[in-house]
């Protein structure tokens, strides 16, 4: 088995104590959804403090491609590295059309900081709607 990289273990750290789990039954292959039981809003939160961990803006339109915890770990070391992992199991790896690189010309540019306020604000919103809802 390959070593994990200082970013999935932080990953899988941030998992665990999101989850109130123990780091070491957070495998790279379960699935956020059905093992985890990470729900939508879920998924959101979990997103944003990765944005903010790691100092990157993941688009939505890069959800489709997380969906598991090795998922979320070769998508950062990607995003920060510009090279893909060698770490993801290959039972856990997408199917070939879900894997191809989309072509140049359908790349969404990267927003200025400006744009990615409002989105952000959203995100925070709903990550506090969450939270206060637990409260009470």
């Amino acid at each position: 088995m390959a070593p994990e990289s200082e970013i999935a273990s932080r990953i899988r750290t941030a998992l665990a104590e999101h989850l109130k789990r123990d780091p070491s039954r957070i495998r790279p292959q379960d699935d956020l959804r059905k093992d985890l039981g990470l729900d939508s809003l879920a998924m959101i939160e979990l997103l944003f403090k990765i944005e903010e961990a790691f100092d990157l803006e993941i688009p939505n339109d890069d959800l489709s491609q997380i969906a598991t915890v090795g998922d979320v770990a070769a998508y950062v070391e990607q995003r920060l590295h510009g090279t893909p992992t060698a770490a993801r199991p290959a039972a856990a790896a997408p199917k070939a059309v879900e894997a191809a690189p989309r072509p140049a010309a359908r790349r969404v540019p990267v927003a200025a900081p400006a744009e990615r306020a409002p989105l952000k604000a959203t995100k925070r919103a709903a990550v506090a709607k969450k939270k206060g809802s637990r409260k009470g």
